[in-house]
């Protein structure tokens, strides 16, 4: 039997395609996210339920979704004083379009800033599905223990801060107490969030140290399924509603090009009394 020209090309078009997804599929007058039509899912689902479809490809059952929810919730802002926010802030008071100004925050996350929440989750993940050495997965309540005992000492002896502990403001955030309670309402507590809590009785024991909010939504994250690389996009998702409130709020009330420090305030460390005619006639001499 032949097959046209077209039937050939169209064939090809599935077997070679130039983009992949299995995500969104778009044509003219229709368009089916994750297998629904999007007309179905607008005001049907709330937009935590809605992440969750797009992350996991499924929709979360009610427990879940509400406890996503309060995990979106208690990354809503921290004031003025992370970097993103300052940066947002700085760059809006330039005059900067509110897109590029909350482009500027989200591109100062980093390994010290929004980073530990993924890395939490990495370690958390890894012990869980590998144990210590790659022994294996702790099958009990003594083996998380002991393999909470190695992270803190493998970090201690380090003299590094485990992510999703400590805290630059708080000597104990006020946040992670409320999302291990939630957790537990929602049936959200699971293996992670138990190491996470162990991981903190003995960082309490041995240095003052308490969870913060990575920690808790560490744990949280990881029995609820989500892959510890979702970890900084959920913080972003979370965290961009602040940084509009912070850029507006730039651009409605404070005067634009604003001083956020003082000449007085610069400590200049750097050379002075250089002489460019004798440095230029030295350089020449030394050929």
């Amino acid at each position: 039997m032949a097959i046209g020209r077209e039937s050939v090309e169209n064939l090809l078009k599935l077997t070679k395609p130039k983009w992949r997804t299995s995500i969104t599929k778009v044509e003219p007058n229709r368009i089916i996210t994750r297998g629904y039509p999007q007309e179905d899912l607008i005001g049907n689902i709330s937009f935590p339920e809605m992440v969750y479809l797009l992350l996991k490809g499924e929709l979360p059952h009610e427990e879940q979704a509400k406890m996503l929810e309060s995990v979106l919730v208690s990354f809503c802002d921290h004031g003025v004083t992370p970097p993103s926010t300052q940066v947002a802030r700085i760059m809006a008071s330039t005059g900067a379009n509110m897109n590029t100004c909350v482009s500027g925050g989200i591109s100062s996350f980093g390994k010290y800033h929004a980073g530990a929440l993924e890395r939490s989750m990495h370690i958390l993940q890894k012990i869980i599905k590998e144990g210590i050495n790659s022994e294996g997965p702790p099958t009990s309540s003594h083996e998380l223990k002991n393999s909470a005992l190695v992270i803190v000492e493998h970090f201690l002896k380090k003299g590094k801060k485990i992510p999703g502990y400590g805290h630059r403001f708080h000597d104990k955030d006020p946040r992670p107490g409320k999302l291990i309670e939630t957790a537990k309402k929602y049936g959200c507590f699971g293996i992670h969030t138990e190491l996470a809590v162990y991981i903190e009785n003995l960082l309490l024991e041995m240095k003052g140290i308490h969870m913060n909010i990575d920690g808790a939504n560490a744990g949280i994250l990881s029995d609820m399924g989500f892959d510890w690389k979702h970890g900084t996009g959920l913080f972003i998702i979370g965290r961009v509603p602040a940084l509009v409130s912070h850029i507006y709020e730039e651009k409605s009330v404070e005067s634009p090009f604003r001083k956020f420090v003082d000449v007085e305030d610069i400590y200049f460390d750097g050379l002075e009394c250089r002489n460019i005619h004798a440095d230029r006639n030295e350089l020449n001499t030394s050929k």
